[in-house]
C-alpha cells in the first residue's frame, strides 16, 4: 500500500504524460504528447505544460496548478469514470470536458476518459 500521495501539481502532469504517452496498445496507442513545457512553473490559475494529440489530431491540452493537473478536452465526453473519487474533478464546459487530477493516483481517471473519447 503506497503511504505518501502525490499531490505536487507539476508531478502530476508528468505522470500524465507518461501514462498517455506510454501505451503501445488499444485505442491509447494512437496518443502521443506534443508542445511539452519540461520547466513549467505551475501558477495558482493554471499554466500550459503540453498538448495531447491522437493520430495527429489535438484532442486536448494539460495545464497545471501547485496541487493538479488539469486535462482540457476539445469535445464533450459523457463519462461517469471517477465521479466517485475526491482526487478527481469532472466538469462540461460547452463542447468540452475538463479533467483535473488532484493526485497520482488520479492520473489513471483522467487516461480512462481519454480512452473513453477515443473509442
Amino acid at each position: 500500500m503506497v503511504k505518501d500521495r502525490i499531490t505536487d501539481g507539476k508531478r502530476i502532469g508528468q505522470l500524465l504524460a507518461s501514462e498517455l504517452s506510454g501505451r503501445e496498445n488499444g485505442p491509447l496507442a494512437a496518443v502521443s504528447v506534443t508542445n511539452a513545457e519540461p520547466d513549467v512553473t505551475p501558477t495558482a490559475e493554471g499554466v500550459f505544460a503540453f498538448d495531447v494529440e491522437a493520430d495527429g489530431r489535438l484532442i486536448g491540452a494539460v495545464s497545471i496548478t501547485p496541487g493538479a493537473a488539469r486535462f482540457e478536452l476539445d469535445e464533450r465526453v459523457e463519462a461517469e469514470i471517477g465521479r466517485d473519487r475526491d482526487d478527481v474533478t469532472i466538469e462540461q464546459h460547452g463542447d468540452s470536458t475538463v479533467v483535473v487530477a488532484h493526485s497520482g493516483a488520479a492520473t489513471k481517471v483522467v487516461v480512462d476518459v481519454v480512452a473513453a473519447q477515443l473509442r
